[in-house]
């Protein structure tokens, strides 16, 4: 079985980030692919991120009728820095012998040996890079296995969303339906 790790704050989940998964369950024909949200980014520990109630909420209406994909709250229910070295440990050990991908943005590729237990993580997972527009394409580093993404790279991110909604700008062409609707109904991120 062939299982994709998402992780990241999602903070809110946009479009973008649907995108880059549907390209990695096309082009690395995944079973399944788990949205892992974090508690806690180690790459950036001064950033409070909104709720975690309320980023798993907005995860859940953009996935709402996916059936290959689903969210994970395991680093949320653990707490404090999330690394993806503890939740790629959890996956082995649930998930014997499946064959492990994990999704990262093209900026990551090269910060992949400052990652915590970095060699370990090399040996578990591959990797699949999310290209970003106007990017050139990331190569991995040894002992780091992998291969970039093509499809569907959108320049949109959670921190552009946040201004726009702070800003009283729309953002119904960025995030899906629902969360829209949700992140308008609760005046979130204002």
């Amino acid at each position: 079985m062939k299982l994709g790790l998402f992780g990241g704050s999602f903070d809110p989940v946009h479009l973008g980030h649907l995108l880059v998964a549907r390209a990695a369950r096309e082009e690395a024909r995944l079973q399944r692919l788990f949205f892992i949200p974090a508690a806690q980014s180690p790459f950036k520990p001064a950033a409070a991120p909104a709720p975690a109630a309320q980023r798993l909420r907005l995860l859940r209406l953009a996935l709402a009728g996916d059936t290959t994909a689903e969210v994970d709250e395991q680093e949320i229910r653990r707490g404090g820095t999330s690394y993806t070295i503890d939740t790629v440990r959890a996956y082995a050990r649930n998930f014997p012998g499946a064959e492990l991908f994990y999704l990262i943005g093209a900026d990551q590729a090269g910060q992949l040996h400052l990652w915590r237990e970095a060699e370990e993580l090399a040996h578990r997972v591959q990797f699949l890079v999310i290209p970003r527009p106007g990017g050139t394409a990331a190569g991995l580093a040894a002992p780091f296995r992998g291969r970039a993404l093509r499809g569907f790279p959108l320049g949109v991110s959670s921190s552009e969303i946040r201004a726009r909604l702070k800003a009283g700008l729309p953002v119904a062409h960025l995030v899906p339906p629902a969360v829209a609707e949700a992140l308008e109904n609760n005046r979130l991120y204002l």
